[in-house]
């Protein structure tokens, strides 16, 4: 790992302080760029004692590079190094791994109590195009859905709903082909190998767009399940409307590390709607099969596989999320996001604000608050047992100060 990371910036220095006649032919078809993003957190001890007071920082230096070469042929790569400060400390330990990654590209150091590092290579694919298809072969970026806060065709690596830092998507070892029909039409096909064969993914896509709604489906095995979700996206007048259900059969139930139920569903209706003063209001309804259906059944819903892959971050079964946004100034935008557990009645409340500091350069302030009904502790057991999902969290807040070069 150490000499492909070496040997990587080793290329790159050359790229950089070489005579420029010398390299012609790569460097006018090489990009780079990257990001140095600072992302710090206090946070309140949650009901209970479930977690205490924390602190942390976690900073990140990313390098991308992108080299178009020539018989449409590209190669992507980035190495990003993230360093990690938490009080107390390992209240929040680096991934030791990723269940969409076959190859350890990772390298992790132990600099204190409190510090702690990792070195990634989260890009390295080669792409090549013709008339009609798109192939991309090795660590790549995957994203699927239309839907803007959680979307239930978004089934690689999707993003949490209250994710903060949703710039850059997570890496996974693949290959991906797509061949282009008509003015629209799109068919592809897609193989993830995972941490372990269980973890492989093989799926097939489509996606067209008829009388201007965008049509999509997606079907295959998804981490040892067999799945199938379809999807719709359009517009009635000026307020667009998104549709999207995606049907799992687990096969792992019986496992302590399988999914809660044997079939589930995820599904979601999100609409869209931009009012003249500039104020655009995203609202989603969402049912979230893989979760529990009873508070007192969060924590197996937690440690079950489809939590833990990332598949769905809730442990409940149907919110209601909402996300504003207001242009306060041209360099100002306001913004938050609502989830609201509508079996428990409890919440997820963070507004924030957004500041354009300089050119490439923004500091985002936020706070986040948890509602809901405490949990209780069991007079048999001794044991917490929760009586609503947010309600188990203490508050946080902090800053996120993002440059690109």
């Amino acid at each position: 790992m150490k000499a492909f990371i070496a040997l990587y910036f080793i290329q790159l220095l050359l790229f950089l302080i070489l005579p420029k006649p010398a390299l012609t032919f790569f460097l006018d078809d090489l990009e780079v760029s990257g990001f140095v993003k600072s992302l710090n957190v206090y946070g309140q001890a949650s009901p209970e004692g479930l977690l205490p007071h924390y602190k942390i920082s976690s900073n990140r230096l990313r390098l991308d590079t992108l080299w178009a070469g020539p018989r449409h042929f590209s190669f992507e790569s980035s190495v990003e190094q993230q360093f990690l400060w938490s009080d107390p400390a390992d209240f929040a330990p680096l991934s030791p791994g990723d269940f969409n990654r076959r190859l350890d590209l990772d390298k992790t150091w132990r600099h204190s109590d409190h510090w702690q590092s990792r070195l990634q290579m989260d890009r390295l694919n080669f792409a090549w195009q013709n008339n009609r298809t798109d192939s991309v072969i090795g660590r790549q970026a995957i994203g699927y859905g239309r839907i803007l806060i959680f979307s239930p065709l978004d089934v690689i690596a999707p993003f949490a709903p209250d994710a903060i830092d949703t710039d850059v998507r997570t890496g996974v070892d693949a290959i991906r082909s797509t061949m282009h029909y008509g003015l629209d039409g799109q068919i592809g096909a897609v193989m993830v190998w995972g941490e372990e064969s269980r973890y492989n993914s093989y799926l097939a896509t489509w996606s067209d767009n008829y009388s201007e709604i965008d049509f999509l489906a997606i079907g295959g095995i998804l981490r040892d399940r067999t799945m199938f979700g379809i999807g719709l996206a359009g517009n009635l007048g000026q307020l667009g409307i998104k549709g999207e259900v995606t049907y799992y059969n687990s096969h792992n139930k019986s496992k302590p590390d399988g999914d809660l139920h044997n079939d589930f569903a995820i599904g979601a209706l999100e609409t869209w709607y931009r009012f003249d003063n500039g104020l655009t209001l995203v609202m989603e309804y969402l049912y979230n099969g893989p979760g529990a259906n009873k508070a007192k059944n969060y924590d197996a819903a937690l440690n079950s596989a489809a939590l833990q892959e990332g598949l769905t971050y809730l442990l409940g079964q149907h919110y209601l999320m909402i996300t504003p946004s207001y242009e306060f100034h041209p360099l100002t935008n306001l913004q938050g996001i609502l989830i609201w557990n509508l079996k428990d009645d409890s919440a997820l409340i963070r507004p924030s604000v957004d500041f354009d500091l300089a050119e490439n350069l923004s500091l985002e302030l936020f706070w986040t608050w948890h509602v809901g009904e405490k949990p209780k502790i069991s007079a048999d057991t001794l044991s917490i047992v929760p009586s609503s999902e947010f309600g188990l969290r203490g508050d946080y807040g902090g800053f996120f100060l993002k440059l690109y070069f």
